[in-house]
């Protein structure tokens, strides 16, 4: 997976005068990894090109002490279509991962989860978009052509397999994957799953290695469902339940503090 090609992503960040916008740019401007970016007071929006993720950036523009929220991502070729997955688990872990079509053969996964171990964990789409049973009825990884478990950068590979992510001492991954197998058409309405351990990528003795890469349990998940592209997300006030956009930004991305009506990708588009 090669994570270099920039994208474009659209904050609203809390902004009333040009000195702040000053701020604002001071903090993104010239820094390794930002191509280009436009400010706009008026509307409180940053538009963004950058290769990094997009926690990267927003904790860029949250440094001059303005929030910010993510409202839309696109790349630089025509709207193929976007999707976003909000996933929770045991404990504290929660977290949202979206993908991004730039193009027939490329998709961008861009994603952060909070309340992991330290170390590597495998990275899946599962067939089912089904949370019956919590991660346990999302069905196998997403495997349309019958192939073995591998890693991203292999032939012999199932679509859904994504490889690892590597969460920091903190307990966060952030990352920014691209990926030639996966389109964001086909995952709409399945799953994405985080493992306990790290996938062999098909590489082990063991005998679930070809099978799942033996990353161990389900540790969260989430449907995927579709998202807003860049300038399709208008929200000012959540639809569900009444709150402004800056005082969703204050609230968990998952688990408690969200009441159900809340825990639903339509809630963060």
């Amino acid at each position: 997976m090669d994570s270099g090609r920039p994208t474009k992503l659209e904050f609203s960040v809390q902004m009333s005068c040009e000195s702040c916008a000053r701020s604002v740019r001071e903090a993104l401007e010239g820094k390794p990894g930002v191509k280009s970016l436009s400010v706009d007071v008026g509307t409180e929006q940053v538009l963004v090109e950058s290769s990094l993720t997009s926690a990267e950036v927003q904790k860029l523009i949250e440094s001059t002490g303005r929030r910010a929220v993510l409202k839309g991502i696109g790349g630089s070729e025509r709207d193929l279509g976007a999707a976003v997955a909000m996933l929770s688990g045991s404990g504290s872990i929660q977290g949202v991962v979206r993908f991004l079509q730039l193009s027939e053969e490329r998709c961008l996964i861009d994603g952060t989860v909070d309340g992991l171990k330290p170390g590597a964990h495998g990275l899946h789409v599962h067939t089912l978009g089904d949370l019956t049973q919590d991660c346990l009825s999302c069905g196998e990884h997403y495997n349309p052509f019958g192939k073995s478990h591998g890693g991203p950068a292999d032939t012999e590979r199932h679509v859904g397999d994504l490889g690892n992510v590597v969460a920091a001492e903190d307990g966060r991954a952030s990352f920014r994957l691209e990926d030639s197998q996966l389109k964001v058409w086909d995952v709409i309405g399945r799953s994405l799953v985080i493992d306990a351990g790290e996938d062999d990528l098909g590489r082990g003795s063991h005998p679930l290695s070809k099978h799942t890469g033996n990353s161990g349990e389900r540790l969260a998940c989430g449907i995927i469902a579709r998202s807003a592209g860049l300038f399709q997300n208008p929200k000012q006030v959540c639809a569900c339940d009444g709150v402004t956009l800056w005082e969703e930004r204050d609230r968990p991305i998952a688990g408690p503090g969200r009441s159900k009506a809340t825990e639903t990708p339509s809630a963060h588009l």
